[in-house]
């Protein structure tokens, strides 16, 4: 007979609360599931558990505008434009890892996780996550104790460290998150300047990015607004969706076709001060005569080097491309405003504008007066983000075929650039 084969993972127990590699990289629901050893250890050490306080502790933590959040989002009427995104994610993800922890402790109260190498017992410094008066007195009173409380302060600031690594992703649960045997903890100094910027300013794109990377892959930087590491690729979601329902700042994570990459490359805009970038006037373009033929569009990634890299939107038409940087069309996606359906037009001469003579025009486009349409209707995503990326990114507007109306000056500057996109309604039937 052959041998018997013996585990060599270490045995769970004593200081030990999870068999995480020096270094790999795990799901959101596999990372979860490796730290239900801590939860298991809370049960054990206490004397009996009250489940419905315990439950009623993770959803504060994750919820948001309780006292126990865990990310106080500044609130008001009209939040920054990053935290209309990040509020309703995190909302959701907190739900999500809140439902996994109660099926989980539900489950540990009936099969428990064995540990070979005795009770568990493990030191966690207190991070400030405020616990409902309840869990306070279950986990610290005459059924808890210090051990108690540090097992499950452990448990409950890695569950807020999930929540808020996957809060830039709109596919978080594909996400391959570095993972170590202190679990998430690498993040913690990302996390933390990451949620400076969110909660005492308008947090930048690159910000958002620069703590996705770390997520992914443990290191910071240049600064850019995408990245490619190991098997995949991360890039603003409007890549793969429509400028018109497509977030502005979250990010997908898309895996590579092809082989994994050793190095992890940015991607940076190709010209960082738009301000300074040659200029064409839509007055200077012929006006529109209605017969652009059909035109696609499709993602081309330039040449590494340094760790960074540029890409690009290639349009074609006839077999004739036009190429606009992918940095400057993902600026332009996130400065452009979506039009009421009424409103008042802008005072001038209203003009249209050829979608192909925009694409093909030297630097950015833009106008003095009056309003300018471009009718990107027949066209496919890619192309009206590429449009985006060749008009002067400030007082530009994406207006869908449903409008009912003008569409309305943002300032009193005396131009506007409107792109007319399908209604995405019609587009999904």
């Amino acid at each position: 007979m052959p041998p018997s084969q013996t585990s060599t993972a270490p045995a769970l127990g004593g200081a030990r609360w999870n068999t995480f590699p020096e270094v790999g990289t795990m799901t959101a629901r596999q990372f979860f599931t490796g730290t239900e050893p801590l939860l298991q250890g809370v049960v054990d050490a206490l004397q009996s558990v009250d489940r419905e306080v315990l439950d009623a502790q993770i959803h504060a933590t994750l919820g948001l505008g309780t006292r126990e959040t865990s990310l106080p989002l500044p609130g008001g009427a009209d939040p920054a434009p990053a935290i209309r995104e990040l509020a309703p994610q995190a909302e959701a993800l907190g739900r999500e890892i809140a439902t996994w922890a109660t099926m989980t402790l539900d489950r540990l109260l009936t099969h428990r996780i064995p540990m070979p190498a005795g009770p568990l017992v493990v030191r966690s410094h207190c991070y400030g996550h405020l616990l409902t008066h309840p869990a306070t007195d279950l986990l610290m009173g005459r059924r808890g104790g210090p051990v108690t409380m540090q097992l499950y302060n452990e448990w409950l600031h890695q569950m807020v460290l999930l929540r808020d690594a996957l809060l830039p992703f709109t596919n978080w649960q594909g996400v391959p998150l570095l993972v170590t045997p202190t679990g998430l903890r690498h993040t913690e100094r990302a996390r933390d300047a990451f949620l400076t910027e969110l909660l005492v300013r308008r947090i930048r794109h690159t910000g958002i990015v620069d703590f996705a990377r770390h997520v992914v892959t443990g290191t910071s930087g240049p600064g850019g607004y995408g990245f490619d590491h190991g098997d995949g690729t991360v890039l603003p979601a409007v890549v793969d969706g429509s400028p018109l329902t497509a977030p502005r700042y979250l990010l997908t994570w898309r895996p590579a076709p092809g082989p994994a990459a050793h190095d992890t490359t940015t991607y940076v805009v190709e010209a960082e001060d738009y301000y300074a970038a040659p200029r064409t006037l839509v007055e200077d373009l012929p006006p529109a005569t209605g017969t652009s033929g059909p035109t696609t569009g499709r993602v081309v990634t330039g040449s590494a080097g340094d760790g960074t890299r540029t890409a690009h939107i290639e349009v074609t038409r006839n077999g004739t491309p036009a190429r606009v940087d992918l940095g400057q069309a993902l600026r332009g996606h996130r400065f452009a405003r979506h039009t009421p359906t009424t409103g008042t037009a802008p005072a001038g001469e209203a003009r249209t504008a050829d979608l192909w003579d925009v694409l093909r025009a030297p630097g950015l486009v833009w106008t003095e007066a009056g309003e300018v349409t471009v009718d990107a209707t027949a066209q496919d995503d890619l192309v009206a983000l590429a449009l985006l990326g060749r008009l002067y990114p400030e007082n530009v507007a994406l207006r869908h075929t449903g409008h009912a109306g003008p569409a309305t000056a943002d300032s009193d500057r005396p131009g506007r650039v409107v792109i007319d996109l399908p209604d995405p309604e019609t587009a999904r039937n």
